[in-house]
């Protein structure tokens, strides 16, 4: 089976893990380029990508769907907090295998409160930028961009005084060290997908869906359904500061949170609802109608219309 994937070192290292899991697979490295792109490396397959593609999500992963609907690979391994909610014609997420840890993690001190006034915290994440100042109106957020090991190293040569990172990276690179403290989900509510693998395949596709299947896990799949229906039904996009994350919670039930808010962090809405294992995208929706109905709508109004 032939795997795609991204060719940062976190993305080949979910890539391993995703192979690790099927007994064996081969990778194959899919890099998007702007127009005038870049010679492939050996073993690359190189998409062109349009200017218009720039600022959204499908800037991550359109390479990878046209590798997968041009049979150049069975199986795309992706970040699913990096997934549109609109897959390609003719493609579908198969499964998910077990989620890793959802927080968000802070990166050179121990704790938020623990910071001076004014200090300097960098992400590139509207919404961690968002909830960071709706924690701490004198915090200044600063962009601080690139993989992991580069936003690592701009941290100690004082780019920031601290940094946010998801947790999950941080442990599939072995960079545990790095981490000060794990912000609570219930203040720092995760992206939609955040420490999970969305497998996408081709619809039809016997052989993969069956290997998917053995390596899959029903919570993590139902909840990756739960919480992208909240970001469909709210028409999130990566111009929305939106955190959405659900649990099992025991007795086939999942319990579910949701927040956005503006990215200044002046004005944000909160909402948790529990409900149904089986149909996770029903509850997914029915917590962003709730949030429509206490002002979810007007945030959303306010976001940003351009950036990423």
């Amino acid at each position: 089976m032939r795997l795609g994937s991204r060719g940062s070192p976190l993305a080949l290292a979910q890539a391993r893990l995703v192979a690790d899991l099927l007994g064996g697979a081969e990778i194959v490295t899919v890099r998007t380029t702007g127009a005038a792109g870049d010679p492939p490396g050996a073993g690359e397959i190189v998409t062109q990508r349009t200017t218009g593609e720039a600022t959204d999500k499908s800037r991550w992963v359109n390479g990878l769907e046209r590798a997968l609907i041009e049979g150049e690979i069975d199986l795309a391994v992706h970040s699913a907090k990096d997934v549109p909610g609109e897959l390609a014609p003719g493609l579908e997420l198969l499964g998910a295998p077990p989620r890793a840890a959802a927080e968000d993690a802070l990166c050179g001190a121990p704790s938020l409160e623990s910071l001076p006034q004014g200090a300097r915290v960098g992400t590139t994440s509207l919404r961690r930028a968002a909830q960071l100042r709706a924690a701490r109106e004198d915090l200044v957020v600063v962009e601080v961009a690139g993989n992991v090991d580069t936003r690592l190293r701009k941290l100690r040569e004082g780019a920031c005084d601290a940094l946010v990172l998801a947790r999950a990276g941080l442990q599939r690179l072995g960079r545990e060290d790095a981490i000060g403290a794990v912000l609570d989900v219930a203040r720092f509510v995760p992206a939609p997908g955040q420490g999970t693998l969305a497998l996408e395949g081709r619809a039809g596709d016997e052989t993969t869906r069956v290997a998917v299947e053995a390596i899959g896990d029903g919570d993590a799949l139902a909840c990756l359904l739960a919480e992208r229906a909240v970001a469909r039904a709210l028409g999130a996009s990566c111009n929305t500061a939106l955190g959405a994350y659900a649990r099992p919670a025991g007795c086939g039930c999942l319990e579910m949170r949701a927040w956005v808010g503006l990215p200044d962090g002046s004005a944000w809405v909160r909402d948790e609802v529990v409900g149904g294992f089986y149909d996770s995208a029903e509850l997914g929706g029915r917590l962003a109608e709730r949030m429509r109905g206490v002002g979810a709508g007007e945030l959303l109004r306010d976001r940003p219309s351009t950036g990423g």
